[in-house]
């Protein structure tokens, strides 16, 4: 993601025709190393509106992952992290590509993605709680209040839908998905985990992101909602991780 001629090689040497950039490094290992940090997830993201501008010539817009994380938790002030700051830096950078260069994108904002395959990252918590609930065993999610939450396949559908629009500029939107408490998540788990009842526990401080956002232009942007109920998503989860 550092080194611009790598991306656009990877562009050009495939034939690539639509990019759906996700590649990031997440809070906390932002937190860890925020030079690291800058590096591929602002560099980075730019190295990836360039390579675009440079090779992808479908008229596709280019659809990337931003974050809850890019909007402050109190109106009119920075997002709460250094990971929401270098978010919140890439919508800007899709502004002035496509005002400058014409790159059309669309930026997408997850809130709390969880299901197989959500192994890392501040959120992914909900989701080490349920393997550890699959497998009989204790765990606590470090946080509490709310949260809107997004399936994993469903997060995928939805990047893949909006890549499938062609509409110009460079717009911004919050997924949509299922808004719940930590202690609501914690009661769907043991309602697909009956055995797991007690051993899943929680903290009281809530995430530094709004809770839930309003996901319309996003639904009115792909044709309709993305996001199935969260009793299904988690129940979905817990039999794939027992399996």
């Amino acid at each position: 993601m550092t080194d611009l001629a790598h991306v656009e090689r990877a562009l050009t040497e495939h034939g690539v025709e639509a990019v759906i950039h996700l590649a990031a490094l997440q809070v906390p290992f932002v937190r860890e190393d925020p030079v690291l940090g800058a590096q591929v997830n602002v560099t980075g993201a730019v190295n990836v509106f360039e390579a675009v501008r440079r090779h992808v010539t479908s008229g596709v817009p280019l659809v990337y992952a931003s974050s809850i994380a890019a909007l402050a938790s109190q109106a009119g002030a920075h997002p709460d992290t250094l990971y929401g700051v270098f978010k919140f830096a890439n919508e800007g950078t899709a502004e002035r590509y496509f005002e400058d260069y014409g790159v059309s994108s669309i930026g997408l904002r997850p809130h709390t993605v969880y299901g197989p395959g959500r192994d890392q990252g501040l959120t992914s918590a909900p989701t080490a709680a349920m393997a550890a609930a699959a497998a009989g065993r204790e765990f606590h999610i470090p946080f509490g209040g709310a949260l809107q939450l997004q399936y994993a396949p469903d997060a995928g559908e939805a990047f893949a839908r909006a890549s499938e629009t062609r509409r110009e500029g460079a717009s911004a939107h919050n997924l949509d998905g299922p808004v719940a408490t930590v202690r609501e998540v914690i009661e769907e788990i043991e309602r697909a985990a009956p055995e797991a009842a007690g051993l899943i526990t929680s903290g009281e401080e809530p995430l530094p992101f709004p809770s839930t956002l309003d996901s319309t232009s996003f639904v009115e942007l792909v044709g309709g909602p993305t996001s199935r109920p969260l009793a299904d998503g988690v129940a979905e989860t817990i039999a794939r991780f027992r399996s």
